[in-house]
């Protein structure tokens, strides 16, 4: 199983990154997906997660803002970004899950959100 994350950057407040976690080894719609991010200092947070077959669920701080989305063809999950805030910036992961399978986790992809 590999996680491979990207489109993380460089932006300004305001402005939009859309991240993507493609999925090897495994099909991707038989696991749990998420978004997690880890700020220096500061623990890993979950900010997006879907849940099979079709639940979403998004951290209050990133509610209206951050969608994840799966991919129809591809073996991957979305994480559409709007209206950055400096306060998004980090590390951010993806995660699978599976409770036959275990946890898999991506290498991470940095976001930074400059004021």
């Amino acid at each position: 199983v590999k996680l491979v994350e990207s489109g993380g950057g460089l932006v300004q407040a305001g402005g939009s990154l859309r991240l993507s976690c493609v999925g090897s080894g495994f099909t991707m719609s038989t696991f749990h997906m998420s978004w997690y991010r880890q700020a220096p200092g500061k623990e890993r947070e979950r900010v997006a997660g879907w849940f099979t077959p079709n639940i979403t669920i998004y951290a209050d701080s990133v509610k209206g803002r951050f969608t994840i989305s799966r991919g129809n063809a591809d073996n991957a999950i979305y994480l559409q970004m709007n209206s950055l805030k400096p306060d998004d910036t980090a590390i951010y992961y993806c995660r699978a899950s599976s409770l036959l399978s275990g946890d898999y986790w991506g290498q991470g992809t940095q976001v930074t959100v400059s004021s």
